[in-house]
């Protein structure tokens, strides 16, 4: 069964490969330049202190990707289940993609805490009405 909502997810799914990338892309030649080798005998820690902030923010980011969105992934494939991921739920999906692309962009490039927060906040919000309109269905409310 293919919804509307099921291309919000692959978007969101195609865009965490994105950032893996280019976390790969900047750590590399980081470590080659600065000599950094792994030893896993010590704390990570050790190893990411060694690493240059700016490089770090697209691993942090790429962890990011991997923990509220899998709410989101699992809201989203529940909707296109019970056949309501289409119209509102999908734009509402979108608008989620969209602030987590904008959530990743500020994060890997200026990281302005309080911008990143901001966007955190906005893409949190959207997440929770998605959340609530699939309860809704679920549990025998108004129709969502």
């Amino acid at each position: 069964m293919h919804t509307p909502i099921l291309c919000a997810v692959i978007a969101l799914v195609l865009w965490t490969f994105v950032m893996w990338t280019w976390l790969y892309a900047t750590r590399i030649p980081a470590m080659v330049k600065g000599g950094i080798v792994y030893d896993p005998g010590r704390p990570a820690s050790e190893f990411m202190d060694k690493i240059p902030a700016r490089v770090r923010w697209k691993a942090d980011n790429y962890n990011h990707l991997h923990e509220q969105p899998t709410i989101f992934y699992a809201v989203a494939i529940t909707l296109s289940l019970l056949a309501a991921g289409g119209g509102l739920n999908a734009t509402l999906a979108w608008a989620y993609v969209a602030l987590r692309i904008a959530h990743s962009l500020v994060q890997a490039t200026v990281n302005l805490v309080m911008l990143r927060f901001a966007i955190f906040v906005a893409a949190s919000l959207v997440l929770f009405v998605l959340s609530l309109r699939a309860a809704l269905l679920l549990f025998g409310g108004p129709a969502a």
